[in-house]
């Protein structure tokens, strides 16, 4: 990238059906290459005021290209920070092709995949991890994962980082100058209030850590598999749950040879579910193959759903062994539900009795309690110490309970990443980027802890603190190379 050069590029989605576009200009030439092609219709006025909106015509020489709106922003109060402008043009491609090629005719170069960002970064008007916010708002898809990057954008996480990395700095400072004056044996930095220091910045960095499962499946959506025996109705009840018929539905046994994934937004958390094959013993290698994927993805999902046969109660045991041996207790949740419940319940149960949360202290309806299916379930986790969040009863057929069922998803999300409060009050680390740089620094400022205590020399001390304050760097750009920013930078789409 040259920042010498002045750049343009659509920062529209461009397509037959789009009404408007706009074409962004950014560069030392930006104002000079507006002008040349754009006539005013009013008075011209040279220079291009900023703050302004001026309408007026893009011409190619005498021929006239389209009718515009343009505004202009003088360097550095502007997006990168350079002097740009903007053309609101109709979006007929062909239209954002005839003035792109006429902008470039006068001087400017086409812009890069995230160049407009990049240069933004450069000239300091974001951070890096601003700048990746801006990457995942443009790729937002539900409320979460929008008020995450939002929240980052607004740089919430680059203030956290940046006041861990004063405080090591303000000590190692001392140290360093304790290197300086080594042949004089005095002492700067005290190493109790460093001790002390240390522990409060990891915990910090241990709660930030501990913090991306919680934000990676929100931002990501949450891998929930639908599982159990052939022919319970798990298609059915995907179906039911999305409210559109998605799996193909059949009473022949292992209609679905492998998985099928589809998404849908709950109270702002995207679930990701996983319709999967029916779990059986099967000479048939193609459903052998499925069975594996299903497996496969069981052991992958923060939620499992456990489909049984409520009208086949002695399968039971077997299909809870079969998935309480494929899941983690203490990384996914088990959500069992009785299908096809229409034949031992009322409409009524559905609405106001179906569901029993099983990891709380409260006392379950006695009801539900006497059901003889229920208490089955409850006897076999307890036997087999099965992990078991809750039971609920459906009829996926007939859509009934699988409003509960919605409400049951978020509840077991929000109890299994112990979401107490709103997550729009907290920070949630969601780059994978920024992680990998916490930990690293995590294992230099431990080491450094361990250092003070066991008392050996400080030059050793500081080569670990000097290694945190870089990976804490890596995260804001303070520190950073090429081949990050291209990586970075890279994923963006042109125009932004």
């Amino acid at each position: 990238m040259n920042k010498n050069n002045t750049i343009c590029a659509p920062a529209t989605l461009q397509g037959a059906s789009a009404a408007l576009a706009i074409i962004r200009i950014s560069g030392p030439e930006a104002h000079q290459i507006v002008s040349k092609i754009f006539h005013p219709a009013t008075a011209a006025q040279t220079p291009l005021l900023p703050r302004k909106v001026y309408f007026g015509s893009i011409f190619d020489g005498e021929r006239l290209i389209d009718e515009v709106l343009v505004h202009v922003s003088i360097a550095p109060f502007s997006f990168t920070g350079e002097d740009t402008a903007e053309i609101n043009c109709h979006g007929s491609p062909y239209v954002i092709h005839e003035i792109i090629r006429i902008i470039i005719s006068k001087g400017a170069y086409p812009a890069s995949h995230g160049e407009f960002s990049q240069r933004a970064f450069l000239n300091g008007k974001i951070d890096l991890s601003q700048a990746e916010a801006i990457a995942d708002l443009i790729s937002s898809e539900n409320e979460a994962a929008h008020r995450l990057s939002i929240q980052q954008m607004r740089g919430g996480f680059s203030q956290e980082i940046q006041n861990l990395r004063s405080a090591i700095i303000d000590y190692a400072s001392l140290l360093e100058l304790e290197l300086d004056f080594s042949e004089e044996d005095v002492i700067f930095a005290d190493r109790n209030k460093l001790l002390t220091l240390l522990e409060q910045i990891i915990i910090t960095i241990e709660r930030l850590c501990t913090s991306f499962r919680l934000g990676n499946v929100l931002k990501n959506g949450v891998p929930t598999a639908i599982v159990g025996a052939t022919n319970v109705g798990k298609s059915t009840l995907l179906n039911a749950i999305l409210d559109e018929e998605r799996s193909i539905v059949s009473d022949i046994h292992g209609t679905t040879r492998d998985t099928i994934e589809e998404e849908i937004t709950l109270e702002g958390i995207r679930f990701r579910f996983i319709d999967t094959a029916g779990l059986r013993k099967s000479e048939e290698m193609i459903e052998q193959m499925g069975i594996e994927r299903s497996l496969q993805k069981i052991q992958s999902a923060s939620l499992l759903l456990l489909v049984l046969d409520a009208n086949h109660p002695e399968l039971f045991r077997d299909q809870m062994i079969q998935i309480a041996h494929k899941m983690d207790a203490k990384t996914q949740q088990l959500i069992v539900v009785f299908n096809k419940s229409e034949v031992i319940h009322t409409e009524d149960f559905f609405c106001n009795n179906n569901v029993m949360l099983c990891n709380t202290n409260t006392v379950p309806n006695g009801d539900f309690l006497h059901n003889n299916l229920a208490s089955t379930i409850l006897q076999i986790s307890k036997e087999e110490k099965v992990s078991l969040y809750a039971l609920i009863f459906v009829s996926a057929k007939h859509k009934l309970g699988i409003n509960s069922l919605q409400i049951l998803l978020v509840s077991a999300i929000r109890s299994l990443y112990d979401v107490t409060t709103n997550v729009q009050n907290i920070f949630l680390l969601t780059n994978i980027r920024h992680l990998n740089s916490l930990q690293e620094s995590l294992k230099a400022l431990n080491n450094v802890r361990l250092g003070l205590i066991s008392q050996i020399p400080i030059d050793l001390i500081v080569q670990d603190l000097r290694q945190a304050l870089h990976e804490l760097g890596s995260i804001t750009g303070e520190v950073t190379n090429q081949e990050i920013l291209a990586n970075i930078f890279g994923k963006f789409c042109i125009g932004k």
